[in-house]
Order: C-alpha cells, then sequence, then structure tokens
C-alpha cells in the first residue's frame, strides 16, 4: 500500500509563492512517475503537473506554465510543486498523485494513489 501525505498549502496574497510537499511511503518510489492535481470548488479535479522517475522529464497544465515548478528528491521520497506568481484561479485543494508507471501522464485514470489534499487558497 502506497501512502501519500502532502503538506505546505496556505494561504497567500495574489503573487506570492508557496512550495507543496508530497511524502511517499510504501513502495519504491524513485521507480515510478509523480503528479499533481487541483481541485476547485464546483469544478473536476485537474492535471497540474508530472514529473517521471528520475527528473528527466516533466509536463504542466498551460495554464501554469513558466509559473510552477515539479520537482523530486528520491533520497527523501519526496515530490515538490514550487508555485511562483500565485493568482486568485490557483486557489484549490491540490492533490499529489502516484501512478502505476514510471514515465510522465497527465491522465488522471492512470493515477493509482492519492493523497488527502493541501488547501492552496490565493488572495486577490
Amino acid at each position: 500500500q502506497v501512502q501519500l501525505v502532502e503538506s505546505g498549502g496556505g494561504l497567500v496574497q495574489a503573487g506570492g509563492s508557496l512550495r507543496l510537499s508530497c511524502a511517499a511511503s510504501g513502495r519504491t518510489f524513485s521507480d515510478y512517475a509523480m503528479g499533481w492535481f487541483r481541485q476547485a470548488p464546483g469544478k473536476e479535479r485537474e492535471f497540474v503537473a508530472t514529473i517521471n522517475w528520475s527528473g528527466g522529464r516533466k509536463a504542466y497544465t498551460d495554464s501554469v506554465k513558466g509559473r510552477f515548478t515539479i520537482s523530486r528528491d528520491n533520497a527523501k521520497n519526496t515530490v515538490y510543486l514550487q508555485m511562483n506568481s500565485l493568482k486568485p484561479e490557483d486557489t484549490a485543494v491540490y492533490y499529489c498523485a502516484a501512478p502505476l508507471r514510471s514515465q510522465v501522464t497527465v491522465v488522471p485514470g492512470e493515477y493509482r494513489y492519492w493523497g488527502q489534499g493541501t488547501q492552496v487558497t490565493v488572495s486577490s
């Protein structure tokens, strides 16, 4: 069983920054890709970013390109999401997720394990 625990969410003003962390346990972390998703009130969960097993390949949704950076530390079994230039429309619950594959994927259905989520609120 894989456990994912997010942290780092909070309230920030527009233009500010936050760094989310996701600590993983229960399997060999470095064998698998990881991803971040988010869900705003009244909206469906959407893909934000993904990173492959080594950190050498990454993908982002268009709305966060140039502002968000996904990274991982395989020695610490942790994946990060650095969020800069935050906007009110980034307000959502952010979820860390783990698929059963080593390469990047933007398809929510390919993610088997999910964290409990962390709230990010950006005020205008």
